[in-house]
């Protein structure tokens, strides 16, 4: 084989770069997991199995250029052998992708080890893919983690676009996010709220400050649990306990993964870990939401009135009538709500709150506005909202400069053509939300936080102007806005109605980002309540 690659001159023009970049490659892959620490002993173990597959990682990756030679492929920044652009990417994965694009245009090609991948960073980009492409890229790439926490990916966001994808999307439609159902959850929302409200006046009696990123999370997995569950489950192996299971399931999906990268290091996520962390996470999830099953099977009578299902009762009597439906795509339809319905939801209030910090005229105007309409009667009932305009236009806002779901994640099931381009089938595809609410020629001032911009506007969260896609768009657009909406915005105007808000004595209000599954503020939101009913 060295013979053959030798007479094809590829050797000579890469034993140079093999030579004097080897260490530094090995040590880059380390430094991108976070792995410094482990770096020697790691090096002095598995040096020779990381040397053998990274020649034969050369080898594959020169394979591969000279096939893509002869397609028209989408513009990429530079690569080096192997690592393809990962050596360009940071842990704030959407602001690094933006700034490439910058320079390379709206659609990027990225070769992320062994993957390829399409980047869309502009509204018209999204036009031309929703619009003429939805179908080729209709499609999602299914990970290590997802295998492993999502039952193989059977879940309606990893789940491959056909028969089955219209079925379990016909589920959520019809039956578990319908606007009925969302509107049967109301009392679940609103007692989990006052709930909240409760301990915040605790903390206003002794002047304390309060983590709002700590209570909404509660507030969303309490909300959550409740209507996935039918009851909030207390104690030290209870809710508590499960609440720490979905979090770390959520940091998981979005872990570094060498197989997912480069299939034949598959094995390096054994000795980083992450094999074990995904299998013990995975089995008490498993095990939990075995037990919910279980209980909700032997107390039949909880299912005896529509009105009070929970989703449980709901997918439990779709397993009734469709024998297809097994014990494992309940748990993965489960996981999937609690994963995608916490985190993004709490974010949304994070940022919604530090916005109006960093801007007090827009907080008093939004104070007074939910303050007239709730008047005298000491609740906030959800029917208030609908006259609660100015707040309607804060949660817009919000969702354009800090779109919970980032990064939209595609891949094309088929060889297609876009804008001229060509775009191999299993491409996967990254939107980014973020640049893609940021773009200067469809926002005036796009970096700023101006609600008004949505004034007598049109435009809706169901992603059909493809400038403003915070939940996505298309067929693959999520189908929980109703249920995030509500929660958000039932959450704010209760927060606003009962407390005033200020920072702590001497602290600065930090607006940097932090990236995960969502894009959350770095550091976590700390700010003083004063109950605005105080005698």
């Amino acid at each position: 084989m060295i013979d053959c690659i030798r007479k094809g001159k590829i050797i000579n023009m890469m034993t140079p770069k093999l030579s004097n970049s080897m260490a530094d490659l090995v040590r880059l892959l380390l430094q991108w997991l976070g792995m410094e620490d482990h770096q020697q002993t790691l090096l002095l173990f598995h040096y020779p199995l990381l040397l053998l597959f990274i020649i034969l990682l050369f080898i594959f990756s020169f394979s591969i250029i000279f096939r893509q030679e002869k397609l028209n492929l989408p513009p990429s920044p530079p690569k080096i052998p192997i690592i393809g652009n990962l050596h360009q990417l940071s842990m704030d994965l959407h602001l690094a992708i933006h700034n490439l694009s910058q320079k390379h245009g709206p659609l990027m090609m990225l070769s992320l080890g062994y993957c390829q991948t399409l980047v869309v960073s502009s509204a018209e980009m999204v036009r031309e893919i929703k619009l003429h492409q939805e179908i080729p890229f209709a499609d999602r790439p299914v990970t290590t983690a997802v295998k492993m926490l999502n039952y193989g990916g059977i879940n309606l966001f990893f789940s491959p676009y056909g028969e089955y994808w219209r079925q379990v999307r016909k589920i959520y439609v019809m039956e578990l996010l319908s606007s009925k159902r969302v509107q049967s959850f109301k009392c679940s929302r609103e007692d989990e709220v006052a709930l909240m409200i409760n301990k915040i006046s605790l903390s206003c009696s002794v002047g304390a400050s309060v983590n709002i990123r700590e209570l909404v999370t509660r507030l969303t997995m309490d909300i959550v649990c409740r209507c996935a569950f039918g009851r909030i489950h207390q104690g030290q192996d209870g809710h508590a306990h499960f609440g720490d299971l979905v979090d770390e399931t959520v940091k998981l999906f979005t872990a570094f993964s060498f197989g997912d990268l480069f299939p034949w290091l598959g094995w390096m996520d054994i000795l980083t870990g992450l094999i074990g962390r995904i299998k013990k996470v995975s089995r008490k999830i498993d095990n939990y939401i075995d037990q919910i099953i279980d209980q909700h099977l032997i107390q039949s009578e909880h299912s005896n009135s529509d009105c009070n299902k929970d989703f449980v009762d709901i997918l439990l009597d779709v397993q009734k009538n469709d024998t297809s439906f097994t014990r494992d795509n309940i748990k993965a339809f489960i996981l999937d709500n609690l994963a995608a319905g916490t985190e993004t939801t709490s974010t949304t209030i994070e940022w919604a709150f530090a916005e109006l910090i960093k801007n007090p005229t827009m907080m008093k105007k939004v104070q007074e506005e939910v303050r007239r309409v709730v008047g005298t009667k000491g609740k906030v009932d959800e029917e208030d909202l609908h006259q609660m305009e100015y707040l309607k236009l804060v949660v817009k806002e919000t969702l354009r400069l800090h779109p919970a779901g980032v990064l939209i994640l595609g891949q094309s099931s088929t060889i297609t053509n876009v804008k001229g381009y060509h775009i191999p089938a299993k491409t996967q595809v990254l939107i980014n939300v973020w640049s893609v609410h940021r773009d200067p020629q469809q926002w005036d001032k796009p970096d700023k936080f101006i609600p008004e911009r949505f004034l007598n506007n049109p435009i809706d969260f169901k992603g059909q102007d493809f400038k403003y896609i915070p939940f996505g768009s298309g067929r693959r657009g999520c189908p929980g806005i109703s249920f995030g909406i509500a929660v958000v915005e039932i959450a704010i105007a209760n927060l606003l109605y009962w407390f005033d808000w200020k920072m702590p004595s001497g602290e600065d209000l930090d607006m940097r980002e932090g990236f995960g599954l969502s894009v959350n503020k770095k550091i976590p939101l700390e700010l003083v309540p004063i109950s605005h009913f105080s005698a």
